[in-house]
């Protein structure tokens, strides 16, 4: 028989493995609240885990104390305290080993489980789908959840390309070719980040009495995708991120209580509803479960059950997509504007269409 292919990945992509492992060795998940702390009396109880390698249906289904491992009709029975130990043996190779590694203590188990790739397609948000007893309803449905790692780098929540530009005109002043030049080639010190280059920028341009406004979403279908959500969406993002290119604000919870104070779209704050956060976390909801940029958003979720959270301590704990409140509290709390590279997405210079000055700003959301 041959050999397995041996396994290796980084922290993030090793802890859906340990997911896995760990879900089937406790048979169970625990809510979790605002602040990633367990809700002990809301629980979940697991019946099976399912997964897709290479095109074969694998089936995990939890009988007693052993996990049925059931592939083309044929059936392993393991102990489910076997999973919870090899979890544990990887938590600890998580914790240390670098940012890509094998796990040869492992390699056998999940040679034995069928287990031969580490994360699933990046194409959909879903990394695990399980079955599980739901108290509410009554009913055991199978549902998709993403599943994010604080075991290693902070994931990011939502990811950029030259799709997530928005575009800012340059009002109020005029630039010859050599001015603009100057600008675009501006770099504070060797080694600068993006953010303090596309920062030095335009503070240069406010120095010069520039007014700089919010012009469009550059790509129609991500723009499209975000009034779907909500049609002032666009404009608050707009605004968040220029805030976030010109001052020292980076969390959600800073960016949004900003725009709570300065009121950009004007919304009628006289009874305190809280509009812009309200809209946010809408949007923060929307992308976590299936929104992606460069896809049509037609409102349908690929994570139809929420999200599972790897804390630091191995625990891992679960967003229902029924505890929405929970759920979007955590994302909003727990979330950062960063800046990718300019260069690769094409953002942060000034340019001139029909002569207009404009300048485009990037939109990346990252884990705290």
């Amino acid at each position: 028989m041959a050999e397995e292919k041996k396994l290796t990945g980084n922290k993030g992509e090793w802890s859906e493995v340990y997911t896995l492992l760990k879900l089937l060795g406790d048979n169970k998940v625990y809510a979790g609240d605002s602040n990633l702390k367990k809700i002990t009396e809301i629980v979940y109880p697991i019946l099976s885990i399912l997964r897709n390698e290479n095109g074969k249906d694998i089936t995990y289904n939890i009988v007693d104390k052993k996990i049925d491992v059931i592939l083309n009709s044929k059936v392993t029975s393991v102990l489910a305290s076997d999973f919870l130990n090899k979890s544990n043996e990887l938590l600890l190779e998580i914790k240390k080993q670098p940012k890509t590694f094998s796990v040869p203590s492992v390699q056998s188990f999940l040679d034995k489980i069928h287990c031969r790739s580490l994360k699933a397609k990046s194409t959909v948000k879903s990394d695990i789908t399980i079955k599980i007893h739901d108290f509410r309803t009554g009913l055991t449905p199978i549902l998709g959840f993403s599943i994010k790692s604080d075991l290693g780098e902070a994931p990011t929540l939502f990811n950029s390309n030259k799709s997530t530009n928005f575009s800012y005109s340059i009002n109020n002043i005029t630039l010859s070719p050599s001015e603009i030049d100057a600008i675009n080639s501006m770099v504070l010190q060797r080694g600068s980040k993006t953010i303090q280059n596309v920062r030095g920028r335009l503070q240069s341009l406010i120095n010069k009495g520039a007014i700089i406004s919010f012009s469009d979403v550059k790509k129609n279908k991500f723009k499209n995708n975000l009034m779907m959500i909500d049609s002032n969406l666009p404009n608050i993002l707009a605004s968040s991120i220029y805030k976030y290119f010109t001052s020292n604000l980076s969390k959600s919870t800073e960016l949004i209580h900003f725009l709570e104070q300065d009121n950009p779209l004007n919304f009628d704050l006289s009874l305190s509803h809280p509009f812009y956060s309200y809209k946010y976390k809408r949007f923060l909801n929307d992308v976590a479960l299936g929104m992606l940029p460069s896809k049509i958003w037609t409102g349908e979720f690929d994570a139809t059950g929420g999200y599972l959270i790897v804390r630091e301590d191995g625990e891992v704990i679960c967003y229902h997509i029924y505890n929405r409140n929970e759920f979007e509290d955590y994302l909003f709390k727990n979330t950062k504007f960063e800046t990718p590279s300019a260069s690769k997405h094409d953002f942060g210079y000034i340019y001139v269409e029909n002569n207009q000055l404009y300048i485009d700003l990037n939109l990346q959301i990252r884990f705290l």
